[in-house]
């Protein structure tokens, strides 16, 4: 499978133009309804018969399978294919991953995969894009590579005499150059991640989150260091009252890592957490955990497909805002966790799943079992089935304060309450019928 790895030399289609047979047009009266046209781009389908124009239709049929593209730039741009609504009806399914560089960036794979008349025929080609790439960038380089992509597929068809290939060469040579990074890899972003203010006569909520990144990433280690600060406050008026009901909510912290590559399967790291939450009771929580991860699929086949287990033991110190119902004010703990990720992510849907198992080695039976799952999944052409679940066993909840809730305190979450188990789910199915074509871009309304 050929890959391209940067944009140093381009190939360019230049589509000529398509000379469009006369068009016919089919007039179907309906009792409450009844329409006409003339379409530059008609099919047969089923047991409607349309006329089609004969150059058009043997263009191959493309479906984009990408979340960051912008469909209406591209179906304008590139007008020499047929775009069509289902993988199930295309000759090409674009297929678009992508993942986080260590620059603040991300690195974009674009595997184009033959069906039908195309079967056994893929191409993958990847291009980096920086941090500070504007989003006119970003979708004229999706386009480029596009192009690219679609080449070798569009000189298979007889529109292949309509097409020519240029080649560009900036006479440098196509080795990569030796990186001089006065910053060391290392990448600071401080953001004001939301200011949330809504207002009514008797109640004012104002939220907001704010932090700061530090990375740097190489093939060889990975750092984190990143503070976090969270500040709500809520402000009810109640007629019967004459105070207002006040609740404020603080989450300060940071998270912090340093991992080591240690080949293909395997890597370590060093994880260390401070957290500070008056709606949990935890006044300091400073946590440090060593780990180590084995991967089945090599790391760099992430993208596509990832099945990790991971080890971590740790140490924490924990300090609380009120007794707990243990009788504690303070505390040293041990306690490990052993996590298991399934990630796959295929033209036929993706799945995510896997479980996180947690216990304090003071007492075996604090401990925590979560399970979650995630599924998309295209069973059949129109038909998908998209399935969220998350069960949380909870037995860990040393924090907890003495005495017995509010009202108040429940129903402004000041208060974190006792449970034992946790769930949450979710389902959609849906079902697209009728004309396969998608090449049509109206912006109005």
């Amino acid at each position: 499978m050929p890959e391209v790895s940067s944009l140093k030399k381009w190939m360019f289609l230049k589509p000529l133009s398509i000379a469009l047979s006369p068009f016919f047009f089919l007039f179907l009266i309906q009792p409450l309804a009844g329409f006409s046209g003339a379409f530059a781009q008609e099919v047969k389908m089923d047991t409607i018969t349309e006329t089609v124009s004969t150059e058009l239709n043997r263009a191959p049929f493309v479906y984009i399978d990408c979340r960051d593209c912008d469909y209406n730039f591209i179906r304008t741009e590139l007008t020499f294919v047929n775009y069509v609504r289902d993988p199930e009806m295309a000759d090409i399914h674009v297929f678009v991953t992508e993942e986080e560089t260590g620059g603040g960036g991300r690195e974009y794979q674009f595997s184009f995969i033959g069906r039908r008349s195309f079967a056994g025929t893929e191409y993958t080609l990847k291009h980096h894009i920086g941090r500070n790439a504007t989003r006119e960038e970003i979708r004229n380089a999706f386009n480029g590579f596009l192009k690219m992509g679609y080449a070798s597929f569009m000189l298979q068809t007889p529109l292949g005499v309509q097409f020519t290939v240029e080649y560009v060469d900036n006479g440098s040579s196509s080795a990569l150059p030796a990186v001089n990074d006065p910053w060391d890899y290392w990448v600071f972003q401080a953001y004001l991640g939301r200011v949330e203010l809504e207002m009514e006569s008797n109640q004012t909520e104002f939220d907001s989150r704010w932090g700061f990144y530090a990375d740097r990433v190489t093939e060889d280690w990975k750092f984190r260091v990143r503070p976090y600060f969270n500040y709500g406050r809520v402000k009810i008026q109640a007629a019967e009252r004459d105070d207002p009901v006040v609740s404020t909510q603080r989450r300060h912290g940071l998270d912090s890592y340093a991992i080591k590559s240690l080949g293909d399967h395997w890597s370590a790291g060093v994880f260390g957490t401070y957290l500070t939450e008056n709606g949990r009771n935890i006044r300091h929580q400073a946590i440090l955990s060593p780990g180590i991860e084995f991967s089945i699929f090599p790391y760099e086949q992430s993208t596509r497909k990832a099945i990790t287990f991971t080890y971590q033991l740790g140490y924490g110190y924990h300090d609380y805002y009120e007794e707990t119902i243990y009788g504690k004010w303070k505390e040293n703990l041990f306690n490990h966790q052993f996590r298991g990720m399934v990630n796959i992510l295929q033209p036929w849907g993706s799945i995510e799943t896997g479980f996180v198992g947690s216990q304090y080695l003071h007492d075996l039976s604090r401990r925590r079992m979560d399970l979650y799952g995630q599924t998309s999944v295209r069973l059949f052409e129109g038909f998908s089935l998209s399935f969220q679940i998350e069960y949380d066993v909870v037995r860990d909840q040393l924090a907890l304060p003495k005495g017995e809730a509010s009202l108040e305190d429940v129903l402004l979450r000041q208060r974190e309450l006792a449970t034992d188990y946790s769930f949450e789910t979710s389902i959609a199915i849906t079902y697209t019928f009728g004309s396969k074509f998608a090449n049509i871009v109206n912006t109005r309304f």
